[in-house]
């Protein structure tokens, strides 16, 4: 592993420390006096819902955002805001919830991207190829050298974003929701390296929604609520259902199972497929969806899962398959439009890069799925959308008075809650959600599984894919599990729980080759 940049002296044995930090934005505070210390050699973990200040406050630090008021040091020197070159000098890397991947690049060429291995002024290609396979055993990750980053999973790609934070030999690396598309296998070779870098000396602070994680990792917890600390202490200090009242200010019953409504006896699938296949992903997969159901999807990343997703919603032009809407037989969807006529809207797992326009407001983010709707004789009229959107907001627990705000500006929770607006504005039949909860806290969580529940129970039906089993099990009627493209498991949570319970051991067990 690249050593260590070597270490300042600092006489407080602090790696950060930070007085005052306040950051407006038009009279809004997003940080309000906030004070952190980190010390050299830990991990700390920053906890909050969205929009509590977290990510501003490890924007700060990273040198991308400039407070308004407040000092920070790094390793006892001032830090130069609004430099991320200079916050690079000091011995800080960044890796971001939101991938700064290059799709046309190589994998090997994004981990050193802006920092080349040379000989001689030469870019040393065998040493940079040596030096990302050795990354790549260190976090269990198979990913050839020469693979193009924008044909790798969402996945992959963050396991390079990763890959790159360490080549950098970073003193203080800053982790902003790490683990949001990884495998449990990849999250235990990430906090392995994580624990192992921390033994080296490497301090990092870590921001997450997974509180399981949190206490599993860190050294430190400090927690965030509207803008200011709620709380800070050594980790043992914490449990989880403490961590949740300093968050949201109550307590939060997570995974909570809610009974769907009886379907009508005898009632046709609302949608049918068989042997839906995709060249090299998944292989003559079968599904059914009742109205008012929700079909839960496992499986590790790579499964096909969201392979499977694409195909159902026209993405993928090479699938093959039998679909039948309400009993009635409709030619396989190759494209989006196809799948839109037949009621099948998607839900995709990277709001930002494939679900939103971020430079658009909320309210047009949602109207824009079906401009029809709010125009008249080809004029879009204003008024159409405002009362489209504020419909919509109400239903999805989205605050009516920021309908106008640029989704950019959203937290990540309220960007999700607008991207299922927008495809319910479409009043779809069939609702495909690819990771509805990845990125938000567990408050907003709890909000969007209860959406989605309530829509199936206005007799739609809905097929959700996510990374966490215990939400798949807590949200879904029945669940299949997907291994290697395909299918090996079905379970209907009707049967008894612990016949439910040996079969989901079970198929972990195909799905982890145990």
């Amino acid at each position: 592993m690249q050593a260590l940049a070597t270490q300042s002296t600092d006489d407080t044995g602090l790696a950060l420390r930070a007085v005052g930090v306040e950051k407006r934005y038009s009279g809004t505070y997003a940080l309000k006096g906030v004070d952190v210390e980190a010390k050299t050699g830990t991990i700390h973990a920053l906890v909050g819902e969205n929009g509590a200040g977290k990510s501003t406050f490890l924007g700060i630090i990273a040198g991308r955002v400039v407070p308004t008021n407040g000092s920070v040091e790094i390793f006892g020197k001032p830090h130069v805001f609004g430099a991320p070159r200079q916050a690079r000098r000091l011995g800080i890397a960044t890796i971001y919830q939101e991938l700064t991947i290059v799709p046309a690049l190589s994998a090997q060429a994004n981990v050193f991207l802006g920092q080349p291995l040379s000989q001689a002024g030469l870019l040393d290609e065998r040493g940079m190829r040596r030096r990302f396979e050795e990354l790549a055993a260190q976090m269990s990750v198979t990913i050839r050298p020469d693979a193009v980053a924008g044909r790798l999973s969402v996945a992959d790609q963050q396991m390079l974003e990763i890959m790159r934070g360490v080549q950098s030999g970073a003193r203080l690396i800053l982790f902003d929701e790490p683990t949001t598309s990884l495998a449990p296998p990849e999250r235990e070779a990430l906090f392995r390296l994580m624990r192992k870098l921390r033994a080296e000396g490497a301090t990092m602070m870590f921001v997450s929604h997974n509180l399981e994680e949190v206490l599993d990792i860190s050294d430190v917890v400090t927690v965030f609520r509207d803008g200011q600390l709620s709380g800070s202490a050594p980790r043992a200090d914490w449990t989880k259902p403490s961590l949740i009242r300093a968050m949201v200010g109550h307590d939060v019953v997570e995974y909570r199972r809610v009974e769907r409504k009886a379907p009508a006896r005898g009632a046709a699938p609302l949608l049918s497929a068989k042997a839906v296949s995709v060249p090299g992903a998944i292989e003559a997969v079968d599904l059914s969806v009742q109205p008012g159901e929700i079909l839960g999807i496992g499986g590790l990343v790579g499964s096909g899962r969201t392979s499977l997703l694409r195909a159902l919603a026209g993405l993928e032009p090479r699938s093959t398959g039998e679909l039948a809407v309400n009993g009635e037989g409709v030619a396989w969807p190759l494209t989006p439009r196809a799948a839109l006529r037949a009621g099948i809207v998607l839900v995709p797992e990277d709001r930002k890069a494939q679900g939103l326009v971020l430079g658009m407001s909320a309210m047009d983010n949602i109207a824009i799925a079906r401009f029809s709707e709010v125009s008249r004789f080809g004029v879009i009229s204003g008024r159409r959308v405002a009362e489209s959107a504020r419909r919509v907001a109400r239903e999805f627990g989205f605050a009516e008075n920021r309908i106008g705000a640029t989704v950019r500006n959203l937290s990540g929770g309220n960007q999700q809650k607008v991207l299922l607006g927008k495809a319910r504005f479409r009043e779809p039949r069939i609702l495909l959600v690819d990771e509805p909860t990845r990125g938000i806290d567990v408050g907003a969580k709890d909000e969007i599984m209860a959406t989605l529940r309530r829509l199936a129970d206005d007799g739609l039906g809905i097929i959700v894919v996510s990374s966490d089993l215990e939400e798949v099990v807590a949200a879904s009627d029945r669940i299949i599990v997907m291994s290697e493209g395909r299918k090996v498991a079905e379970i209907d949570q009707s049967a008894a729980p612990a016949k439910v319970q040996d079969i989901l051991n079970a198929a972990f067990k195909v799905m982890t080759h145990e």
